[in-house]
């Protein structure tokens, strides 16, 4: 295996693991902890419930 060969693998290997914490992040933002989408919940459900 040649000396660009493995320099290839080694930017594949990278490559795949920052467009996986690109996409893991994207999504953290836009789910809370319950995964609900942030962007869909009510004012009310923000502030909590007032009953």
């Amino acid at each position: 295996m040649s000396f660009g060969d493995i320099l290839y693998i080694i930017a594949m290997f990278i490559f795949v693991f920052i467009t996986f914490g690109i996409i893991k992040n994207y999504y953290k933002s836009k789910f809370d902890d319950e995964g609900r989408r942030i962007d869909m919940i009510d004012d009310e459900d923000k502030e909590g419930k007032k009953d």
